[in-house]
């Protein structure tokens, strides 16, 4: 059993989209939403800063609390995935060439979530921090939550 796997609450099953919550302060994150809209042909994702009340209602606070602000969070149907767990599941949704990534799921979540602990810890150092979330532009603002 993947342990990186929580029940969110039942508002979070929003119109049958994949949701992606970010840290909303990090240019690393902000950036991995930049390219997931970029690469979302399907138009499957929506986002949400972890910091807004949107993601605060979607969330129970026990996922809130495990995700913490160091990691993405998936919310895919009824199931909530957090750290390299989310990830995979988003390269996996994505399609095309990056659904091939979701191979490293037999990695065990262990292994991969030391590794995604430690990109996330540094992710400040790595790319620095944003002064404000993302403020999309008009043709993307359909894919933001709140």
């Amino acid at each position: 059993m993947d342990t990186n796997r929580i029940r969110p609450s039942a508002e979070s099953l929003t119109q049958g989209r994949l949701i992606v919550l970010f840290d909303g302060e990090c240019r690393f994150c902000s950036g991995w939403v930049k390219f997931l809209i970029r690469h979302d042909r399907a138009d499957r994702f929506r986002f949400a800063p972890l910091q807004s009340e949107a993601a605060r209602s979607l969330l129970p606070s026990a996922a809130l609390s495990a995700a913490d602000m160091d990691s993405v969070v998936l919310l895919d149907g009824e199931d909530v995935y957090t750290h390299s767990s989310a990830v995979l599941r988003i390269c996996r949704r994505l399609g095309g060439g990056w659904a091939l990534l979701g191979v490293f799921s037999f990695i065990p979540s262990r292994l991969r979530d030391a590794l995604y602990r430690w990109v996330a810890k540094h992710r400040y150092l790595i790319a620095g921090r944003e002064q404000s979330c993302i403020v999309p532009t008009e043709e993307i603002r359909r894919k933001f939550i709140g």
